[in-house]
Order: structure tokens, then C-alpha cells, then sequence
């Protein structure tokens, strides 16, 4: 994607962030010092670490960044371009705005832009934004998309349950719910992922196939999305993507 068919809003806010960016940011960049990945210990620690956040303050941090002009006004995608943020865990929306920050992600041209915003962002902020978005309704994905115009049939729906519910054994594909849950409610760091927009999903898959993306703290998605066919990535979207409409469900 070029830069000009990003938004011009988060274009906007991508080229301040460049010119005030922090010192410590910038003269990381020029050094070019490769971010530290997280092990379980210092992640939980930098998440403990982050102060109590404000989920009213967070619906400001989300105007003022101008956040809805990709995310949506209340944190739900209206394309499929990009992810919807509403409902989301509080610490996976933390952890993703810290990777952001340091640059462990940075897997395409929205990477980079995200990865402008995050560095503008206090430590407060970020808590705050993370309440808010935590405190939303899970997301409806958007009903424009043509895989929910086409509902799943009932060959489609048994397997695609097969590997949400209970995995894949003969490819050693572990089952989507024990680690995101039985409604796709997500725990902990783990996202929320019933309502997602198809593509996200899908774009999310292939780019953790191809290790562009590597930011998973223990590697489960980079082995999962390798022994997963893209028939079955695009039906496990679908899947997620209709729970959005069909299940009222809460996160833990």
C-alpha cells in the first residue's frame, strides 16, 4: 500500500511524530539497535509497570489522535482494511502500542505509522486508551464484506469448528479456543478476536507465515499460521468475523 492511500489524518499525525519524536526514539532509529523481544517475565513486568488507566480519558486520547479515521468512531473498523479495537483485551491493545514504541513490530507501512503514533503517546496514555477501548463493546465486522453476505455452509461450519474446538492433530494445529477462547473473547494478552474484520485476520495470518510479523512472545501464532492452509485461514475469519453479529458473550 502506498502512503497515500493511508488516511490523511494519520498521515498528518505520522509526520508530526517524526518531527517530535523523543530523543531516546530517534536516537534509537539512528543507531539502528535492534528492539529486545520480550520474554513472559519482562512483558508482564512492563505491563504492571504502566499506571492505572481511565477509560473516559481514553475516549479523549482516542479523539485527539484522531484513532477513529482507521479504527472507527467508537473503536469499531467500518472496512475491511483495517482492525476493529473495540472489546479488545486491555493488555494485548498494551503490549501491541508498546511493540509499536520499540519497533519488535514493524511488519508493513501500517506498522510504521502506528509505530509514529505510539511514540507520542505517554505511558498514561496508552493506559487510558487501552481502558477505553477494553470497555467498548466487542466489535459487528463490517457487513459490506462479502464473506458474510455469503453465510458459512454446514460442511464449511463443521470444520471450521473442527479447528477452532479442538485443533488439527495429524498437522499438530492446536485449537484456536485454547488459546483465544470459545467466543473468541481472548484472555490477558492473548487478543480478543469475534467481530474482526476478514482481511485483518487473513492479512494477520499471512504475514506471521511469511515472519514479517514475529511479535509473539511465545511463538504460537508464527508455528500455528504455518500449518494452517489459506482455505483455512479464510474460513476461520469468516467463523470469527459472524461471531461478532451472532454471540453476546463477554471476556473474562
Amino acid at each position: 500500500m502506498t502512503p497515500a492511500a493511508f488516511p490523511t489524518t494519520w498521515r498528518t499525525l505520522a509526520l508530526a511524530a517524526a518531527l517530535f519524536a523523543s530523543p531516546l526514539a530517534q536516537a534509537s532509529e539512528h543507531g539502528k539497535t535492534a528492539p529486545k523481544a520480550w520474554s513472559p517475565v519482562t512483558l508482564q513486568t512492563a505491563l504492571r509497570d504502566l499506571p492505572k488507566g481511565n477509560a473516559a480519558a481514553g475516549k479523549s486520547v482516542h479523539d485527539s489522535m484522531m484513532c477513529a479515521s482507521c479504527h472507527g468512531a467508537a473503536g469499531n473498523a467500518q472496512t475491511m482494511n483495517w482492525p476493529s479495537v473495540a472489546g479488545q483485551r486491555h493488555d494485548y491493545t498494551a503490549k501491541m502500542l508498546l511493540d509499536y514504541r520499540s519497533g519488535l513490530r514493524d511488519e508493513d507501512g501500517r506498522a510504521g505509522l502506528m509505530t509514529s503514533i505510539a511514540r507520542m503517546m505517554t505511558p498514561q496514555q496508552i493506559a487510558d486508551v487501552c481502558a477505553y477501548y477494553a470497555s467498548l463493546p466487542k466489535p459487528v465486522a463490517p457487513q459490506a464484506q462479502a464473506a458474510l453476505a455469503a453465510p458459512l455452509s454446514a460442511a464449511e461450519q463443521k470444520r471450521v469448528e473442527q479447528l477452532v474446538r479442538k485443533g488439527d492433530a495429524n498437522r499438530l494445529i492446536t485449537a484456536c479456543a485454547s488459546c483465544h477462547g470459545l467466543h473468541g473473547e481472548g484472555k490477558g494478552t492473548t487478543p480478543a478476536i469475534a467481530g474482526q474484520t476478514t482481511d485483518y485476520f487473513i492479512r494477520t495470518m499471512r504475514l506471521y507465515h511469511g515472519g514479517e510479523r514475529h511479535n509473539d512472545v511465545y511463538k504460537g501464532m508464527s508455528q500455528f499460521s504455518r500449518r494452517l492452509s489459506d482455505a483455512d485461514a479464510q474460513l476461520i475469519a469468516r467463523y470469527y468475523a459472524s461471531l461478532g453479529a451472532t454471540q453476546s458473550a463477554k471476556a473474562d
